[in-house]
């Protein structure tokens, strides 16, 4: 234990640490603080926060980066310890959101329309993207998010895919890219059913239910069914989807570690258990059965989204920009043709149940 504690204060205990963990801070500050703003909040605080992390990686590489190769080498390695444990900390915070009374009683009907929203989503999307020759990796990222619930899932579902150390960097760029893409498709879907929903002839409930069970990140099926006047049960129904994202990610750790990853030396193969995802279910259940942990729930979860957004801006000041623009284009198109076929689903669903 006192080796491991020397070995972890010698990595974080560095001035490149503390420079990367205020510009992070500052970035999913001042991104939180841009989401209440029109236009701004279709897109949400982590997309910002990603964003501004891609446009300062600009002046921290002429500015300190290229001073030397420790400063190089000591920023990469501070970006990557805050976007991968952070990451962990926030979804395991963002399990405060997830009121389990609620899913279980109001949102009875929409946990099993989530299950097979999910499952069919994954599965579509990781085919289209095959076809289209898609590294796995990158595909599965990508099918997650479009199924789940955007760049929290992608996220999730990363850290329950585990890599050799030389693949780590190819990983963070597949994230990246996977949220980008996320991103603009949420953005596009979203303005595409407040558009065409009110001439569809569905009744606002069924609007809400299309949003939820249709669109990528939290923010977009919020803006989507407070445009109908049913946020209520589009909340309900996207946060249904996000209660998904514990048994995809499990699912998934397994899949992986047997079609993706090399077999030991020793023939046994370990499964990397996604277990910040039981932090996530502990989160919901205190805060849905802990009276004090109730009443600064908002508290919480705003903290997650803070601690989300720093990952997420320090995942940003890594990416490798080439790889995404020659990686990217045929993984668009498989979460561009997926999100038509997931709209058209829910809508049916929607009509059909509800």
């Amino acid at each position: 234990m006192k080796e491991f504690c020397e070995k972890w204060w010698k990595r974080i205990a560095t001035k490149e640490m503390v420079f990367i963990g205020i510009v992070t801070l500052l970035a999913s500050l001042i991104a939180s603080w841009l989401k209440q703003f029109p236009g701004f909040s279709l897109f949400g605080a982590l997309i910002i926060a990603l964003l501004i992390g891609m446009i300062v990686q600009f002046p921290i590489r002429q500015w300190y980066v290229g001073r030397s190769a420790e400063h190089k080498a000591g920023v990469k390695d501070a970006a990557g310890v805050i976007s991968n444990k952070l990451l962990r900390l926030g979804i395991i915070l963002l399990g405060f959101k997830l009121n389990l009374t609620v899913l279980f009683t109001q949102g009875i009907k929409c946990l099993p329309i989530a299950a097979a929203v999910v499952a069919l989503t994954i599965v579509v999307c990781y085919g289209i993207a095959r076809r289209l020759g898609v590294d796995p990796q990158l595909a599965i990222l990508v099918a997650g998010g479009t199924g789940i619930c955007g760049a929290a899932a992608v996220m999730g579902l990363s850290g329950s895919i585990k890599v050799p150390p030389e693949q780590e960097d190819d990983k963070a760029n597949n994230e990246v890219m996977a949220v980008a893409i996320i991103a603009i498709m949420g953005t596009i879907f979203a303005l595409l059913e407040i558009a065409l929903g009110p001439l569809t002839g569905l009744t606002k409930t069924q609007l809400g239910i299309t949003a939820g069970a249709s669109l990528h990140e939290i923010a977009h099926a919020v803006a989507a069914g407070d445009a109908f006047g049913a946020v209520d049960i589009a909340t309900i129904m996207k946060l249904s989807r996000v209660l998904m994202l514990v048994f995809a990610a499990i699912i998934i750790a397994v899949w992986w570690d047997r079609n993706h990853s090399e077999m030991p030396a020793d023939g046994k193969r370990k499964v990397s258990f996604p277990w910040f995802m039981l932090g996530f279910i502990g989160a919901s259940v205190i805060g849905t059965f802990v009276p004090f942990i109730a009443t600064i729930t908002p508290q919480l979860v705003d903290f997650a989204y803070i601690v989300l957004g720093m990952a997420m801006a320090a995942l940003g000041i890594n990416v490798n920009f080439k790889a995404i623009a020659k990686k990217g284009r045929k993984a668009f198109l498989a979460s561009f043709l997926t999100s038509i076929l997931l709209m058209c689903f829910a809508a049916g669903v929607a009509f059909v149940f509800f």
